[in-house]
C-alpha cells in the first residue's frame, strides 16, 4: 500500500514480496556496521523480519518503515527504506532509514527521510519525532541534520548498549 509519494520516490509498506530485498539490504557491510546484525540469513529470516518488525509495526502504531522505490525505475523495486520506529529505549518515535550501497550518492535519503517527517508531524500528528545514529555514522548524521534535525545527545539505549547520537528538532529542544 502506498503511503506518500515525492518528486523521486513512492513509499509504500512492505509485503512479503520484499523478502529477497530485505536479505540484501540487511546484510549489506553498511547495515552491519551501522545499524546491527538483525540475524537474517535466509528468505525465511526475511519474511520474518518483515512480519514481525514493519508490518507488526503498521498494525500497532499506524506506522513503520516503508520501501523506498524509485518512481524512474520501471520495475519499482526498492532501493531503501525509511520511515519511523517505535523502540525501547525512546519515548518518541524515530526516523529509521537504509539503502543500497549502489544507490548511495542519490539523495534519497535526505529525500524520503523529508517526506516521512513531514508525514509524521501534519498526517499522523506525533508531537515529538526523533533519530539517532552511531557516532562514526557521517553520512547519516549528514542526512538528519539536512532535513533539520540537531544533535541534543549522546545516551544508550540499553544498558548494555553503544552510545548513539540523538538529534531532534530545534524547536523541541526549546520546549524540552
Amino acid at each position: 500500500m502506498k503511503v506518500l509519494d515525492t518528486q523521486r520516490l513512492r513509499l509504500r509498506e512492505f509485503s512479503f514480496d520484499d523478502d529477497i530485498f530485505i536479505l540484501e539490504l540487511l546484510n549489506e557491510p553498511g547495515f552491519l556496521r551501522f545499524i546491527g546484525d538483525k540475524g537474517v540469513r535466509t528468505v525465511s529470516d526475511a519474511r520474518d523480519y518483515l512480519e514481525k518488525g514493519p508490518m507488526e509495526s503498521y498494525r500497532r502504531n499506524g506506522f513503520g518503515l516503508y520501501a523506498v522505490c524509485a518512481r524512474s525505475m520501471e520495475s519499482m523495486a526498492p532501493v531503501g527504506m525509511c520511515g519511523l520506529v517505535k523502540r525501547e529505549g525512546l519515548s518518541d518515535p524515530d526516523i529509521g532509514f537504509a539503502f543500497l550501497a549502489r544507490h548511495w550518492g542519490n539523495g534519497y535519503a535526505v529525500e524520503s527521510a523529508a517526506a516521512v517527517l513531514e508525514h509524521g508531524t501534519r498526517a499522523l500528528q506525533l508531537p515529538r519525532i526523533v533519530a539517532i545514529a552511531s557516532p562514526d555514522n557521517m553520512g547519516s548524521i549528514r542526512v538528519l541534520e539536512k532535513i533539520g534535525l540537531t544533535f541534543s545527545r549522546l545516551m544508550c539505549l540499553t544498558e548494555h548498549s553503544h552510545p548513539v547520537k540523538l538529534f531532534e528538532r530545534a524547536d523541541a529542544q526549546l520546549s524540552a
